[in-house]
């Protein structure tokens, strides 16, 4: 048996409490606390799971807040602090201490540095990063840190943007890009093996390359680039929207990627939007030596050896697995920790209409079973595990 609390947010002024109850296959609305307006992304702290951050996705000016979770799911304000942008649509807290603000609906982004002896405590001097995108658009969507970098898809710039720190906590500068192509739109990346994968909203597509030198470098050419829209939904517009890499485990040995597909309309299938999921295959290729050196090679050197092969390895994604969700226009979903049997299950939210499903992850992770459904409130947009 296997019981999870689950926080939720969305647009509303709440953090719905979630308990779910692997046995009775049950998942219950325990609580809605209140918040600032339109906490729509929320993210836990990494090494203090009773450290809760949100953004409050708010026009003209969006904020973020920092909660103290209770072992009962509740929540209680600590701070508040301004994104200093329009509609902060992410937030996540980095190793180093700042945690993110992307203001999607300004050309910048805040990470806001925490008091080194309390992250429920933010700076109020952490300076904004601008972006340098001239007259263009510039609507950056998420932020993932990687070694020394922090990475930020923008979706109206059709970037990567680089940053690193800059001095002090919470100082920041743009250090270069990863130009992706024009009018693709990325939201949201995720990086596994040294390999970018870009969810694409525009066009739905998810796209693996890897990582090119910093600062600037030029792009390397994709390692694969597919589609995520689900067949056979007639008169549909689909926008890709999240993406998770499951952790290999034990029970699931394999990394799989999970992308959510909206159906923006105007024609809505009855069985929802859909969860694509992709295999990362390994493709071997042989190389042999000329036929003659070989001979030589085996006749001089190596008289009761055979051919020797070098063999090299290059990723390529396999759709694996399309399934309907029940919900419309899901946004936001989330894995289970993988202690406790947590990597078992999958969650994920509308954001119109259908609530909360909970899933299991079957056939090693390739497939999914709904288990759980909640509809008590129809729109939820982001999950952490407690």
């Amino acid at each position: 048996m296997v019981k999870f609390t689950i926080l939720a947010g969305g647009f509303a002024k709440f953090i719905a409490t979630y308990l779910f109850d692997s046995e009775a296959g049950s998942l219950t609305l325990v609580k809605q606390n209140p918040t600032g307006e339109n906490p729509s992304w929320i993210a836990s702290h990494p090494q203090n799971s009773s450290i809760l951050y949100a953004v409050n996705e708010i026009s003209p000016v969006g904020s973020l807040q920092s909660f103290v979770v209770s072992s009962d799911g509740g929540l209680r304000l600590v701070d508040t602090v301004t994104s200093g942008g329009n509609g902060p649509t992410f937030t996540n807290p980095l190793s180093t201490g700042e945690v993110t603000a992307m203001n999607f609906g300004s050309p910048n982004c805040a990470l806001v540095a925490t008091d080194s002896n309390d992250p429920l405590r933010f700076s109020r001097t952490s300076p904004l990063v601008q972006f340098p995108a001239g007259n263009g658009p510039s609507n950056p969507h998420m932020s993932l840190e990687h070694k020394d970098e922090v990475f930020l898809p923008d979706l109206g710039g059709d970037k990567i943007w680089r940053l690193v720190r800059d001095g002090a906590p919470g100082n920041f500068k743009v250090q270069g890009q990863i130009n992706v192509d024009a009018g693709s739109g990325p939201r949201h990346i995720a990086i596994h093996d040294n390999v970018l994968f870009i969810v694409s909203e525009t066009v739905s597509t998810l796209t693996a390359m890897e990582i090119p030198p910093a600062p600037n470098g030029t792009a390397l050419p994709p390692i694969a680039n597919v589609s995520t829209i689900p067949p056979n939904f007639l008169d549909a517009k689909f926008a890709a929207a999240e993406i998770l890499i499951s952790t290999p485990t034990a029970r699931f040995p394999d990394p799989l990627i999970y992308v959510s597909n909206r159906n923006l309309g105007p024609e809505f299938d009855p069985r929802g939007d859909t969860i694509a999921i992709f295999e990362i295959k390994r493709a071997s290729v042989k190389t042999a030596m000329d036929r003659a050196s070989a001979k030589k090679n085996r006749m001089l050197r190596h008289p009761h050896r055979g051919l020797r092969t070098s063999v090299t390895s290059a990723s390529r994604l396999s759709l694996v697995a399309q399934v309907p969700t029940g919900l419309k226009q899901i946004r936001g979903m989330n894995l289970g920790p993988t202690i406790s049997g947590g990597d078992k299950f999958l969650i994920a939210g509308a954001n119109v209409d259908g609530g909360v499903v909970m899933f299991r992850r079957v056939n090693g992770g390739r497939n999914l079973i709904e288990v759980a459904r909640n509809e008590r409130i129809t729109s939820r947009t982001s999950f952490v595990f407690v």
